[in-house]
């Protein structure tokens, strides 16, 4: 199984788009990433992590889940010891993904799918080739990937 290395993500929700590293924190029972950004507490950070399940009938679930916290702004100027409580966390928006599997599937069959849900997700319309990656650009690039998150979905092998 391939090692866990950090994720590299963009959040383009300033002018100046952000990249966040998220670092593998561990992998027992299942992967798990978090942001580390400084001067944010640490239930502020952004989190990601992967889950692979056996069914019953052998096939496999495997769920995606990324948590993306907002912080409370300060109001206030602190105390009169100058002592400024760190933001707390005003909420946190959750995206999940999972992916249900025979075991009969092929990797093949897992790439297709996996490509049609991320182009569906990416903004799929009623003309050819829409949204922000057309699916016939992508080509065999998903089940010849060996990334971790894609390598998952595509060959259920979860990075450790």
């Amino acid at each position: 199984m391939p090692a866990m290395t950090d994720l590299l993500v963009k959040d383009d929700t300033v002018t100046t788009p952000v990249e966040f590293t998220l670092k593998p924190i561990h992998d027992n029972p299942f992967p798990f990433w978090r942001a580390s950004v400084a001067g944010s507490p640490l239930d502020g950070q952004i989190r990601f992590s992967l889950m692979q399940v056996l069914l019953k009938n052998g096939g496999y679930k495997i769920t995606a889940k990324l948590e993306v916290p907002v912080l409370e702004t300060l109001g206030a100027s602190g105390t009169s010891t100058g002592y400024v409580a760190p933001p707390k966390v005003a909420y946190v928006t959750t995206a999940i993904f999972t992916l249900f599997t025979d075991r009969r599937a092929t990797n093949q069959n897992r790439a297709d799918t996996l490509k049609m849900m991320l182009g569906l997700l990416q903004g799929a319309s009623s003309t050819t080739a829409t949204g922000i990656l057309a699916n016939t650009a992508a080509g065999n690039a998903f089940v010849n990937s060996v990334l971790p998150i894609t390598n998952a979905y595509v060959n259920v092998i979860l990075p450790n």
